[in-house]
């Protein structure tokens, strides 16, 4: 199988995934990043690497069809929100063009059987009724928040008039162990109080999030790719993945606090712009016709994150200097 974005937070806990149960994969990788979770793990030497931009068509089609590719994790996306406000140009061609190049490259393959594709709950907008439901329409209207709305409409027009097999994820904000960008809430408080320095909140503490351990997120894709190969009249449908546990942000920060038996207070700075205030989902759809359920509770996936980045800050990583060559590991299923 085919996953784009591996080396990205998500990406690089379902490529450990899939390979714990068996799966033969191929990874397009656009930057080497030797942080990565996928490069830490080691699971970089136990895949094929097929070096490269989603946004090559041209790739893409003869990386589906060399290695025999039927199923396809698209995750590839430029997911910062402060990137995306500040360069839109290149997340609309990563997120937008990206998503319609692959679609039509997996058209035009005669092997490919089922695609996953990662939407967000930022899809949604900012709409009035809450929780969200896979019914609310898409309704972006910041960049990053339009680039997913729009990739999301494309793999649905796909489905809609090529019969493309493509289901849709829309999940929250993903939290865990490998994510090493430090302006995000969860990696960036960790930090900061493992230094013993107050945590900072760019907003003002009351905004409100679905947070989605990415263990449970990549047991999610898995399962939807699995169920979408025994259930192709599942083609076409969106699913919200969450654990339905919202939390403002603060909460958030202070279950992080608690977590780490820190005294110290947060800075709440109020600076946050150009993004939604109040958003999290309902995963009824998922639970009823998926039989889906999360592994993990808010509490859980905190204590794993909390754990991880203890170690990780804590002790001493040795790093390869040097990207390892592409190279196939096999055909991939």
């Amino acid at each position: 199988m085919l996953v784009t974005g591996g080396t990205g937070l998500l990406g690089g806990w379902l490529v450990q995934r899939l390979l714990s149960f068996g799966a033969s994969v191929v990874c397009l990788v656009r930057d080497w990043a030797p942080q990565a979770e996928l490069a830490r793990s080691g699971a970089l030497d136990q895949v094929a690497v097929v070096r490269g931009d989603v946004c090559d068509q041209t790739l893409l089609e003869r990386t589906l069809g060399e290695y025999e590719v039927s199923t396809v994790l698209h995750l590839a996306a430029q997911a910062i929100v402060g990137i995306a406000n500040a360069n839109p140009g290149s997340t609309f061609e990563t997120n937008i063009a990206g998503t319609w190049r692959l679609l039509e490259a997996c058209r035009r393959s005669p092997r490919v059987q089922q695609i996953v594709l990662a939407s967000s709950d930022k899809a949604y907008g900012d709409a009035p009724t809450l929780p969200y439901t896979e019914d609310t329409p898409l309704c972006g209207k910041h960049p990053y928040d339009v680039s997913k709305s729009c990739a999301d409409l494309i793999a649905q027009s796909y489905f809609h008039t090529y019969k493309l097999p493509v289901a849709i994820t829309r999940c929250g904000n993903f939290y865990g162990g490998g994510d090493l960008n430090w302006n995000r809430i969860v990696p960036g408080t960790i930090r900061a109080i493992v230094r013993g320095e107050r945590p900072l909140i760019r907003s003002d503490g009351q905004f409100v999030r679905d947070y989605f351990y990415v263990e449970d997120g990549a047991a999610a894709y898995m399962h939807l790719a699995e169920q979408l190969a025994a259930r192709p009249e599942l083609a076409g449908h969106a699913f919200n993945f969450s654990n339905e546990s919202q939390v403002t942000v603060l909460e958030l920060v202070e279950r992080i606090l608690q977590a780490l038996d820190s005294e110290l207070e947060p800075v709440v700075l109020g600076q946050a712009s150009h993004e939604i205030r109040l958003q999290h989902l309902s995963a009824a759809k998922a639970r009823e016709l998926l039989a889906w359920a999360p592994l993990f509770t808010l509490e859980e996936g905190l204590t794993r994150t909390v754990s991880w980045y203890q170690n990780y800050l804590q002790q001493p990583v040795k790093l390869p200097t040097q990207a390892p060559p592409a190279g196939a590991a096999g055909r991939a299923a």
